[in-house]
């Protein structure tokens, strides 16, 4: 990670922006100065084609000369970009008529005209040879769906840029997918499958347009821990160099990590408290802010269920830092949808676990097994009577 990375596109990080300051339930500590910001960020990158729609959410007054300076900016720099253009087809090869094709369709990105975008990037396709270079253009209309949050346009890029992959794309542009993929994945809640992808990138990290190392390690963090087994966490993620070397950098990232693994429940429970407030600012992970919250809590009542065979609700409440009220009624959730395999004696005030051990496990599988052929067998004798 020593050499320094591209910055994140200004269009995902307007987005992140706009939907902390239209999202209500996301706390914010001066909504004033993120509306601020907001206007700031699209003034400083000249985008006149958003400026009209961000001006209408925030709720204030256009300023109409501002918008003429950037609509000028805009109309003198794409002038220069479309004399480049003929200046390369008279003068120069395909490969310098690409570049300036693209370096026009890149701008029109930045300043957000998403029609124009697309129709820019596919004159800029019509003369891209190679694979590398239709996969960077695959990833800049990604990037520009991910801003407007159409995931169905972001499922067709990435099945576009996969295909292309498949066709010979070199290491680093495969490890870029993963990232673009394992986004795509946990805005769409398949979090284990993200979880995999983010930690086989993460050791060759180079997807800077999209989010910081820093910002990756904590989706890798926070999905590995409701996505992957303990030895797995453990081996991948705990002990993981890249991890390690940012995982101080993100608060309560080190407690939530390794304090479920060393079952100090009441110190997990504690750090994922810290944590919520950053998940339900995500932008991808807000929409699935409740599954996810029932998901970690499920993850560590069956990890500590698993060492008894029966415990006290007193005890196990101790050990979370709960009361045995709020415990009974989460067991009792958990339980009937089936997450865990226990009972609850309110009586006596213990927790039982029914657990299968493994013969018992294999001698139902198999008696199920022998009923489907028993099944098979019959139908197969009811057709040879037949004939």
């Amino acid at each position: 990670m020593a050499e320094p990375m591209e910055e994140q596109s200004p269009l995902i990080a307007l987005a992140h922006k706009r939907f902390l300051y239209r999202t209500q339930d996301v706390p914010v500590a001066d909504r004033a100065q993120l509306q601020q910001d907001i206007l700031d960020l699209v003034r400083a990158h000249d985008m006149a084609p958003l400026y009209e729609e961000v001006c209408s959410e925030l709720g204030v007054a256009e300023d109409a000369a501002a918008l003429s300076e950037m609509r000028e900016r805009n109309t003198k720099q794409l002038a220069e970009l479309q004399e480049k253009i003929k200046d390369a087809e008279v003068n120069a090869g395909d490969v310098e008529v690409r570049d300036a094709l693209q370096a026009r369709a890149d701008y029109i990105c930045s300043i957000g005209d998403h029609a124009a975008a697309l129709e820019a990037y596919a004159a800029a396709e019509a003369k891209t040879a190679g694979v590398g270079p239709k996969m960077d253009l695959a990833f800049s209309q990604i990037r520009l769906e991910l801003s407007r949050g159409d995931w169905r346009a972001v499922k067709a890029g990435l099945e576009k840029a996969q295909l292309l992959c498949d066709k010979g794309g070199d290491w680093e542009r495969k490890n870029k997918l993963k990232v673009y993929e394992a986004t795509f994945l946990m805005a769409t809640r398949q979090f284990k499958r993200a979880a995999e992808l983010l930690l086989d990138a993460i050791a060759t990290f180079t997807t800077g347009d999209l989010m910081s190392y820093e910002q990756c390690i904590y989706y890798t963090v926070l999905l590995a821990v409701v996505a992957l087994d303990r030895p797995t966490l453990k081996a991948k993620v705990i002990d993981s160099p890249e991890v390690l070397s940012v995982i101080d950098v993100l608060p309560h990232a080190r407690p939530f990590l390794s304090c479920l693994h060393n079952c100090q429940y009441a110190e997990f429970f504690e750090a994922f408290a810290g944590l919520t407030d950053s998940v339900r600012a995500d932008r991808y992970l807000h929409p699935h802010f409740r599954y996810f919250m029932r998901e970690v809590r499920a993850v560590a009542y069956v990890q500590f269920l698993e060492s008894y065979k029966s415990v006290t609700l007193a005890s196990m409440a101790a050990s979370f830092g709960v009361s045995p009220a709020f415990l009974d009624a989460e067991l009792a959730d958990f339980i009937v949808a089936g997450r865990l395999p226990a009972q609850i004696d309110k009586v006596a005030g213990v927790v039982e676990t029914n657990r299968a051990d493994a013969k018992t496990a294999l001698y139902q599988q198999t008696i199920k097994q022998g009923d489907l052929l028993l099944n098979r067998l019959q139908k197969l004798s009811k057709v040879i009577d037949i004939e």
